[in-house]
């Protein structure tokens, strides 16, 4: 029987975060590559295109054409004491990471807001913090002064390997990275105090530009610091593997029930 392609989806904040693999005649499937793209512009009303299941933190535009029986919910997410207000995107990470590091960990997602997810070694849910990640700050940086320019690109070749950049464009845009990478490294510190076999992962867009400055000497040790950019993407697929060939896709239910 042929293959087919598979497809997972995570809507973003600014971007939409694709999953696809190819499902063989095992029905064992493996990822090929993980594409992260703006919104579609036309409906997804192709069979081939709509996702196996597809979760959202982002706006869902009404033409999407993305089923609601193949959406995910927080409850179908096994984070334990999550709180109804959690971002889904926040469970999927730390509950994924937690299963991974088979231990208490604390998930920095370096996306559009930079969100810290404590999960303790129950598997708990256990508290985070939040802040604006870096293209906010640099919006927020050109909007709020006259002097500044408003940048976009992100941390793209932040600082140009400068340490104290000239450049306004690069001090502004190393000036976001040292900050977002002092702030999980002190909060990973914060969180090795209160239990010292924690593991910091790191996940996000933003994920590139501030691994190479979490590992400069920290404390943490290699053990302690892991990078899975594909972190939530990953936790999907675990939560949703495809079906064998020739057997349908179930409706998605909630692991607590």
């Amino acid at each position: 029987m042929q293959a087919c392609q598979l497809r997972w989806l995570l809507i973003g904040n600014s971007r939409w975060h694709w999953a696809l693999a190819q499902n063989g005649e095992s029905g064992a499937d493996q990822p090929q590559q993980f594409l992260h793209l703006p919104p579609p512009t036309s409906p997804l009303t192709a069979a081939v295109d709509l996702p196996l299941v597809w979760a959202a933190v982002g706006p869902v535009p009404p033409c999407a054409g993305l089923p609601a029986e193949t959406r995910l919910a927080l409850d179908d997410v096994p984070l334990a004491e999550a709180p109804p207000w959690l971002g889904i995107d926040r469970a999927l990470a730390g509950w994924w990471a937690a299963q991974l590091a088979g231990g208490p960990v604390l998930v920095a997602d370096a996306g559009t807001v930079l969100s810290l997810t404590r999960v303790d070694g129950c598997g708990r849910f256990a508290g985070g913090r939040l802040m604006a990640g870096a293209a906010l700050q640099l919006r927020a940086m050109g909007a709020g002064t006259q002097a500044l320019p408003s940048l976009e690109g992100g941390l793209a070749s932040a600082g140009g390997g400068e340490p104290w950049p000239r450049a306004t464009d690069a001090a502004m845009r190393l000036g976001v990275a040292e900050g977002l990478a002092a702030a999980v490294l002190e909060a990973g510190r914060q969180a090795r105090a209160l239990d010292d076999k924690c593991r910091i992962v790191l996940t996000g867009g933003d994920g590139p530009t501030l691994w190479p400055l979490l590992r400069r000497p920290s404390g943490l040790g290699e053990e302690g610091l892991q990078h899975r950019p594909e972190l939530c993407l990953e936790a999907l697929m675990a939560l949703r593997p495809a079906p064998p060939i020739g057997v349908a896709q179930a409706r998605p239910r909630s692991s607590r029930i």
